[in-house]
């Protein structure tokens, strides 16, 4: 998808003299030097979006305060052939340079795939393979969102725990049985790799990068200044259960159309292998590789499911909801509620409730 852009001359230069400006403050060897990896497709706002947040931490706040600002990050934007970067909304972002003929530094970035995915991954076998050279013990790669599918692609994930746009965690477990995927995490480090969920939240693992390299104190104060809310952990209240149909076991299918309509009554495992006509170890074995779950915590699931659109579209009570979803005690529900949305339910309703 592009867009017509009449002032996309004025915006690169723009974008490009702020780059070159603030890369200049500074003798470069003592600051956190970090690249950006830029490729078609693209979603800009990461690109830009880090690039501003890395770049004024130690600035912006002191700035705000009236006291003398310290850059302490310089980023640049590295591309295949050292050409600017042509983004999913048609900005051209200029590059820095060449990804083979640069050091990347301390921290490399990969931002979201804004186009399809698989063929994305297809026309990026270089980067991959650069990518994959790139991995050290002193450097850290991290990725925003639908980004994740590089890093795996390049084989740097295996073994490993990571979280990517919860829309697409099913096809990421496909592609890549061999990663520890959490779609409910917001950010998850293992080792020198990070990443961040979906859209917006390259601002919850720039905050945590500037943490790590900087200190939690810059770290406050780069969040108090732009305005974030560096309590977030998780997406798990923006995800939806249809992920877990992402399968073709007709007899799971089915138990799981019949557990909409039952999922608010008391449920036992003789239950679920009388309406699949499953034995108790074959629905356990099939279930999971269908839906990645177990059929109990897929029941808390449902119910957390159903419990989250009563809170975003009634004024029921949370006790009158924790009843009609299929429990009883309400400080039990409460805590199952906030460990699958990362919210109390009290909290979740006063933050999605329409």
């Amino acid at each position: 998808m592009r867009i017509a852009c009449h002032s996309l001359g004025l915006v690169k230069t723009v974008i490009s003299d702020t780059i070159l400006v603030n890369s200049a403050n500074g003798p470069k060897d003592l600051m956190i030097r970090v690249s950006i990896i830029g490729f078609p497709g693209a979603l800009a706002s990461p690109i830009i979006g880090m690039i501003d947040l890395l770049q004024l931490a130690g600035v912006a706040w002191a700035r705000i305060q009236n006291e003398p600002p310290t850059q302490l990050f310089s980023v640049r934007l590295l591309t295949l052939d050292g050409e600017p970067c042509t983004c999913l909304n048609g900005l051209s972002l200029p590059a820095h340079g060449r990804l083979d003929d640069n050091d990347p530094g301390d921290l490399i970035l990969v931002p979201t795939i804004g186009g399809p995915i698989e063929k994305t991954l297809a026309n990026s076998t270089q980067q991959v393979a650069w990518l994959a050279s790139q991995a050290t013990s002193d450097r850290m790669i991290a990725s925003n969102c639908t980004g994740a599918f590089l890093l795996a692609e390049a084989g740097l994930l295996d073994g490993r725990e990571a979280t990517t746009h919860w829309g697409y965690s099913a096809q990421f477990q496909t592609r890549y049985p061999q990663v520890a995927c959490r779609p409910e995490q917001l950010v998850t480090v293992d080792g020198n790799f990070a990443c961040a969920g979906g859209g917006m939240a390259w601002l919850d693992l720039g905050v945590y990068l500037v943490g790590r390299y900087a200190g939690a104190k810059t770290a406050r104060e780069l969040a108090k200044a732009f305005v974030v809310d560096a309590g977030r952990r998780s997406q798990a209240p923006y995800s939806a259960m249809q992920s877990k149909r992402y399968h073709q076991d007709q007899a799971i299918l089915a138990l799981q159309d019949w557990l909409d309509q039952q999922f608010n009554r008391p449920l036992l495992m003789d239950d679920l292998c009388s309406a699949s006509g499953l034995s108790t170890r074959s629905l356990l074995r099939r279930f999971k590789l269908a839906t990645g779950d177990t059929p109990r915590n897929y029941l808390q699931l449902l119910r957390v499911e159903a419990a989250r659109q009563l809170l975003e579209t009634s004024v029921t009570s949370v006790e009158q909801i924790t009843q009609q979803v299929g429990y009883d005690d309400v400080s039990s529900f409460t805590r199952l509620f906030r460990k699958h949305t990362g919210l109390p339910p009290s909290d979740y309703r006063a933050r999605f409730g329409r």
